[in-house]
């Protein structure tokens, strides 16, 4: 998709799990690289994408976006749903970049704006977010659809 300096922005495929589940483990998901590999597989059947960094070596960064129709806009909404750079990528435009291809794939979906969800302890994210374009909006609240015990 992307190639700048060595970097290149593309399509996660499930040969990335490994390197990925790696990634993922360091911001404290930890998830096994087959079952990562069947999730990037079912991704391809959504309406989402997920876009990896990679340069020399394991993958420097990763992007997931989904997008859904709203009532108040008449184009989809593109939901940045997890944006990582493994810590010693950081602060090389590696995150900017894959934001950039994010929105690229959310025009060509059809998609009329971009979001990203920032837990509230995120300022670093919320600075990165300002930096790259996006303007705050409020916040958001979670439920699980499983029954608590």
């Amino acid at each position: 998709m992307t190639s700048r300096y060595g970097l290149e922005i593309r399509a996660a495929t499930a040969t990335e799990a490994t390197g990925l589940a790696e990634l993922l483990a360091t911001a404290g998901y930890a998830i096994d690289a087959r079952d990562l590999a069947e999730r990037l597989v079912a991704l391809r059947q959504a309406p989402a994408t997920a876009l990896v960094a990679l340069q020399w070596g394991p993958p420097s960064g990763l992007v997931v976006m989904h997008w859904y129709p709203t009532l108040e806009a008449a184009r989809p909404r593109a939901q940045i749903s997890t944006l990582l750079v493994s810590a010693e990528d950081r602060r090389q435009g590696i995150g900017r970049l894959l934001v950039k291809a994010a929105a690229q794939a959310a025009r060509v979906a059809g998609c009329g704006e971009m979001e990203i969800m920032m837990p509230p302890d995120a300022s670093a994210l919320g600075e990165f977010c300002r930096a790259t374009g996006f303007a705050e909006t409020g916040s958001r609240f979670t439920r699980s659809l499983r029954k608590q015990g």
